[in-house]
């Protein structure tokens, strides 16, 4: 979960004022943050002797909980996370390691027209977990994470599926289904009580597309289970994880395509 904005040089006032309640939450639990830094530092490989650490940027980082829980799983890598809430920076100073003394490990930042401080093709990885579906503007967002990757660079991103299992048979009975939100004040139409800001959400089919068009290869789509499932309904929810499709989370590993130029004959 993110308080991370997209969209205008500045987000409307409403979504301000919600993204600034502390209330709000701003972490999606360990399990998933786990699973997706274990993800990275697979694809990573290990590091060579003599190498600089590569830089790691946990874009959405909200109070850095999953940034620390990943922190373990990449450690000799510089990881640095990246938020627009004063607060929730504040907090996740106190949670990401510093790989040298003084460092600053997070950092606020915008994702539209270059509003994140960092130099093109400078980063090494992104860390992207549950951000996409609560901003206005997700092609500027990509369009700022392209930047900053270098050439071949990977992209970790999750978000909810709007076509999960249990989502199906929610519509087919004329419920709204989980994730989806209709007010910034209530949950209405739908189980559940608490309001977390989702503006989009996608399919599996439709978020391979749009990583494709934004300029990235989509090396492995998976599926992840998703906490608030009932527990009854657990088991079943993990084995929908087997199709991402159908599954709760969608987890993408996606690489910054690499310019026809620089590739090798």
């Amino acid at each position: 979960m993110t308080r991370l904005t997209s969209g205008a040089a500045h987000p409307p006032a409403g979504l301000r004022d919600f993204y600034e309640n502390p209330a709000v939450p701003v972490a999606s639990g360990p399990a998933r943050s786990t699973r997706q830094a274990a993800l990275l530092a697979r694809a990573l490989g290990p590091r060579r002797t003599g190498a600089p650490p590569a830089t790691i940027l946990d874009i959405g980082c909200g109070d850095g909980t999953a940034a620390a829980t990943a922190a373990h799983l990449l450690a000799g890598h510089r990881l640095v996370g990246v938020d627009w809430s004063q607060d929730a920076l504040r907090r996740a100073r106190t949670r990401i390691p510093a790989t040298a003394p003084g460092e600053l490990t997070a950092v606020r930042g915008e994702l539209t027209d270059g509003g994140l401080p960092f130099a093109t093709g400078s980063a090494d990885a992104v860390l992207f977990s549950e951000v996409i579906e609560h901003l206005v503007d997700p092609d500027a967002a990509l369009d700022e994470l392209h930047r900053i990757l270098r050439p071949g660079g990977h992209l970790m991103l999750s978000t909810p599926n709007l076509a999960a299992w249990y989502n199906r048979g929610l519509l087919l009975a004329g419920i709204q289904p989980v994730f989806s939100e209709v007010s910034l004040r209530h949950i209405h139409g739908r189980p559940g009580t608490q309001v977390v800001g989702h503006l989009r959400l996608y399919t599996a089919r439709a978020l391979r597309a749009f990583l494709t068009a934004s300029g990235f290869d989509v090396i492995r789509l998976t599926g992840a289970p998703y906490h608030d499932v009932p527990r009854p309904l657990r088991p079943l929810d993990r084995a929908a994880c087997r199709l991402p499709s159908l599954s709760s989370i969608l987890l993408a590993h996606a690489r910054r395509r690499t310019p026809r130029s620089h590739q090798a004959p």
